[in-house]
């Protein structure tokens, strides 16, 4: 999906954010373009299409997932099967709801994603791994192709937690600091 772009309105269209949680999102991933107005799949669609089927990681264009703050595009995404975006740039807010909730974002300089790009276009040189632990993306063809990631992000992906789930990890120092607090401050009691 290597159009510029790529807003959360495409991603996650507005009738399916009727919900107050997460679930239920999938079928509205790409609906509008996934689906022909009839409902059934359209076969030009990328994921549509046999090689990509079942495709874990996206390869996508410069600023994906711009405009609202949509989270449910990145739920929806979660939803569908895919774990990795791999690209050259992604909108701020859609990059902080991506860490946040588990979907790793991989960002390419430029001469590394055009020759990733390349091999991801050719699914019959065989699977693309993604080694978080060390950091580099593989696949026949391709060779490693190294990324940066933050180290919060990093370990909070590699233990399946979200923002809620890294932070609860931390209770009993939370609890701790509560308690303390309210007894310096009994006024706010």
């Amino acid at each position: 999906m290597l159009a510029a772009n790529i807003d959360t309105d495409v991603i996650m269209p507005k009738q399916f954010l009727k919900g107050i949680d997460r679930n239920g999102l999938g079928p509205g991933v790409f609906y509008d373009k996934r689906f022909l107005a009839s409902g059934e799949p359209n076969p030009e669609f990328v994921l549509n299409q046999a090689p990509w089927r079942d495709a874990k990681f996206l390869v996508v264009g410069p600023n994906f997932g711009c405009g609202s703050s949509r989270e449910h595009a990145v739920w929806g995404l979660r939803q569908i099967g895919i774990r990795a975006l791999i690209g050259t740039s992604f909108a701020g807010i859609f990059f902080d709801n991506c860490q946040r909730n588990g979907l790793l974002t991989i960002q390419l300089d430029d001469a590394s994603f055009a020759k990733f790009s390349k091999r991801a276009a050719r699914p019959k040189l065989g699977d693309i791994t993604i080694n978080l632990p060390e950091q580099f993306i593989d696949g026949s063809g391709c060779g490693k192709v190294h990324f940066d990631i933050n180290s919060l992000a990093k370990q909070s992906l590699l233990a399946g937690l979200d923002a809620i789930g890294t932070t609860l990890q931390r209770a009993d120092a939370i609890q701790k600091f509560e308690l303390r607090h309210l007894r310096e401050n009994p006024w706010l009691k």
